[in-house]
């Protein structure tokens, strides 16, 4: 590595404990898609989520977490792209509890693949609060902490000791990155350095949706759909509010793109259609075959500091937006059709055509919050503070 390179940013490498899995995650999460663009400019190791919960025998979908859980550590170390590698350490299960042995564990492991890697004078970036405990037994670095969400608000995890871990990161970390403006307000006060950096969108990639072949898997679906692209999970995706809007709106088909953990049969309507996890490739075709595009949050402290990504991708697709209500929707004045009850989401998804804006308006709101502008600007402040200029 080229020393002035070194001298200019402060780093010469980025070790991430990432918020995700690689391999069984959306990609287009913020850490991956940021870091992604900054191995354009140094060396990049992302070591897969360790966690920050137990997962409980009996609950949604155990046996196929365990089973998806044990085929990304199979993967061990895998070089995915130029300058980027992936590492799935191997590591028991509530470990956000501060087991001494796993933890010990944890660090061994990391600090034999940093070697492989060769990762010198690196930046330690860290997402879930639970990894800190990690980090903070390697050599000392820099520390970026990605505060994009209220992890203590996580379902299942041990809320005590999560925010503990995040109420020292606040204070330790060279560099905290806020992706909502509600967190910023909350907690950018209590940093060292903070920064607000908006989540992006790969523009290029939604936006050319209308060109892309309608997927096989939906045309035998009627129209007005209305398409939901995410993951299903309790305390994010509401079942209940959802499972109302069907039953309020019988004439409509129900797109249902992502992976689940709900219970098996909890929906049982014949015009809902899951269709699975689809690859981020793919996922804006399925976008643009929908009539609707929408959003059933859950209501909780998690959702209400949210900032989620799809908004921005779903109108860079150009379909009228539904959702229910969440802080950050101000930024979207007259793009968002926000609907509190089941009953307002029925009538909003039926009569969209009566409320809709045209696509290019929400193409125009978020052409410029690509992912690469935010990789450079998170890049150029994050140098700025470890080199001191």
């Amino acid at each position: 590595m080229d020393e002035d390179k070194i001298l200019s940013s402060g780093f010469d490498s980025v070790l991430c404990m990432g918020t995700v899995d690689w391999w069984y995650h959306n990609r287009g999460h913020f850490d991956l898609q940021i870091l992604k663009r900054f191995a354009r400019k140094v060396p990049v190791l992302y070591v897969n989520s360790i966690g920050m919960r137990l997962p409980k025998p009996g609950g949604g979908n155990f046996f196929g977490k365990v089973f998806r859980k044990l085929k990304s550590f199979s993967k061990g170390l895998t070089k995915v792209d130029d300058n980027f590698w992936v590492y799935s350490p191997v590591n028991f299960p509530g470990f956000s509890s501060g087991m001494p042995s796993s933890m010990k564990f944890l660090e061994l492991q990391i600090k034999l693949v940093m070697k492989r890697v060769g990762l010198e004078n690196p930046l330690y970036w860290v997402g879930p609060p639970s990894a800190y405990q990690v980090v903070k037994t390697l050599p000392s670095a820099p520390v970026v902490y990605q505060c994009t969400d209220r992890y203590e608000f996580y379902p299942g995890v041990d809320k005590r000791r999560i925010s503990e871990l995040n109420d020292i990161l606040l204070k330790e970390a060279d560099v905290s990155v806020f992706c909502s403006e509600f967190l910023y307000d909350l907690y950018g006060g209590r940093c060292k350095n903070s920064v607000m950096i908006d989540h992006g969108v790969d523009y290029d990639l939604f936006s050319a949706a209308d060109s892309m072949p309608e997927p096989e898997d939906l045309k035998d679906i009627k129209r007005p759909r209305v398409g939901f692209v995410g993951s299903m999970n309790r305390g994010v995706f509401d079942p209940d509010f959802f499972l109302e809007v069907v039953r309020n709106a019988p004439d409509v088909e129900f797109v249902m793109v992502g992976n689940s953990s709900l219970e098996e049969g909890w929906c049982r309507y014949g015009n809902v259609h899951f269709l699975g996890k689809k690859d981020l490739e793919q996922v804006p075709a399925y976008m643009a075959a929908c009539d609707v595009l929408a959003m059933y949050w859950s209501a909780n402290e998690w959702i209400e500091a949210c900032n989620p990504i799809k908004t921005k991708e779903y109108l860079a697709v150009g379909r009228p937006v539904v959702s229910t209500p969440f802080y950050e929707l101000k930024s979207y004045p007259g793009l968002v059709r926000q609907a509190g009850t089941p009953a307002e989401f029925a009538e909003a998804i039926s009569n969209y055509k009566e409320w809709a804006v045209g696509p290019q308006a929400g193409r125009d709101k978020v052409k410029d919050i690509t992912w690469d502008a935010q990789a450079e600007k998170l890049f150029a402040f994050v140098s700025s503070v470890l080199s001191g200029s």
